[in-house]
C-alpha cells in the first residue's frame, strides 16, 4: 500500500498568505483512495473552508474530474476508481511535535481510525510525533 502526505499549507502560508508557516497549525483533513493509495490531505482552515474545497484542489492539482453536487456541499470525483473515505479536523504542532485528529466531515463522514493510525506511523513526517484522535 502505498501512503502519500499531501499539505496545502505548503502553498497557503508562502504562496498566498505570504507568510512562513507557523509552528502551530489547524485546519481540515480528508482521506482519499485510489486502488491501493491512500493520500492524507491536509489544509489549513484560513486556505479551505469545507473539506469539499479540500477535494477539490486536490483533484485540480491531480487532473482528476469532478464537479460539486447541486448543493455545493460535496465535491464528487467522477472516477470510481478514486473514493474519499472521510475527513475531520487537526491541530498540528511541530515545536512539541504533538498533532490531534477530531470531528468529521458533514459531507464525506468521519475519517477512518484504523487507517489513519496507519498511514501516521508510516508517515516519516510524523515520526515521533504525539498523535491523539478524538
Amino acid at each position: 500500500m502505498n501512503r502519500i502526505f499531501l499539505d496545502y499549507s505548503k502553498l497557503y502560508y508562502p504562496e498566498v498568505a505570504k507568510t512562513a508557516i507557523p509552528p502551530v497549525t489547524k485546519g481540515k483533513f480528508v482521506q482519499i483512495r485510489n486502488k491501493s493509495t491512500f493520500y492524507l490531505v491536509f489544509s489549513p482552515l484560513e486556505f479551505t473552508k469545507y473539506h469539499a474545497n479540500i477535494v477539490e484542489r486536490f483533484c485540480l492539482d491531480k487532473g482528476i474530474e469532478g464537479s460539486y453536487d447541486p448543493g455545493r456541499k460535496r465535491y464528487d470525483i467522477h472516477d470510481h476508481a478514486w473514493k474519499i473515505t472521510g475527513g475531520g479536523k487537526f491541530d498540528l504542532d511541530t515545536d512539541t511535535k504533538a498533532i490531534k485528529f477530531y470531528d468529521n466531515s458533514m459531507a464525506y463522514g468521519r475519517f477512518n481510525e484504523p487507517l489513519l493510525e496507519e498511514m501516521i506511523s508510516a508517515l516519516p513526517e510524523f515520526s515521533g510525533f504525539t498523535v491523539l484522535i478524538e
